[in-house]
């Protein structure tokens, strides 16, 4: 949580002439491990902090996107803690540093609150979905959830998803075919293929997009179809009667 890690890797991307969108993590501060001998004090694998620390380096180096975890799950044998209370405060900051939410969606109460969020104007009508599947223990990754899912989504969001592990690319074959854009990386999946480790992000990256190319789709631009960064659209103001 080190802010001058995330700033010496922010200038460095911005600074080596590469177009990439830049999304930072708020994720980091919400775990809960509690103590054996008492479980109302956090145990040694905590490192649950108040929203404002967790979005300081949001704030401060305003990146395109940042992520936030649209509610609590078991993660593992820790609690992921995100309170209403917290994703409000965590919300109000980074839009006000004029940065585009990710809503990392890991199950179907997530999805629930996002839109509530989205109906009362605590988050913005664009911001963006990510349907994350297959972490113990949220969702499964498989093609129902991620169908029902994408169902309840508002008509016009743009979305993306995801699986771990094997399921990385049968996911991301199926976020394209149901409309939906799609993630790779080493954070969710260390393999080419079975038994074949990858020696890095690019190679996850054409893998898929050799696969969704040979549906017909084609890669999206860090610039996208308006040629332009990624921006808060704000709700319209009611107009006086």
């Amino acid at each position: 949580m080190d802010v001058a890690h995330y700033a010496e890797v922010v200038e460095r991307i911005r600074t080596s002439g590469s177009d990439v969108l830049i999304n930072l993590t708020t994720g980091i501060g919400a775990r809960f491990d509690p103590g054996d001998d008492d479980p109302a004090i956090a145990g040694p694998g905590t490192n649950f902090k108040r929203p404002a620390e967790r979005v300081e380096h949001v704030v401060r180096l305003r990146p395109d996107l940042c992520s936030l975890d649209m509610g609590t799950l078991n993660f593992g044998d820790r609690a992921f803690v995100n309170t209403a209370a917290h994703l409000r405060e965590m919300a109000r900051l980074v839009i006000a540093a004029g940065v585009l939410p990710e809503l990392e969606v890991f199950e179907p109460g997530h999805l629930r609150l996002a839109l509530d969020m989205t109906a009362k104007r605590l988050l913005p009508r664009n911001a963006f979905f990510q349907l994350c599947l297959g972490i113990p223990w949220g969702s499964p990754a498989d093609p129902e959830t991620m169908l029902y899912l994408r169902n309840s989504l508002p008509q016009d969001a743009v979305w993306s998803a995801f699986g771990v592990g094997p399921m990385q690319f049968p996911m991301a074959t199926q976020a394209a075919l149901l409309g939906g854009n799609l993630r790779v990386g080493l954070e969710d999946n260390l393999y080419l293929e079975r038994g074949v480790l990858a020696p890095g992000n690019g190679a996850l990256v054409e893998k898929a997009a050799r696969i969704i190319g040979e549906l017909g789709f084609r890669p999206a631009t860090a610039a996208g179809p308006s040629a332009s960064r990624p921006r808060l659209i704000p709700f319209p103001q009611p107009q006086p009667r």
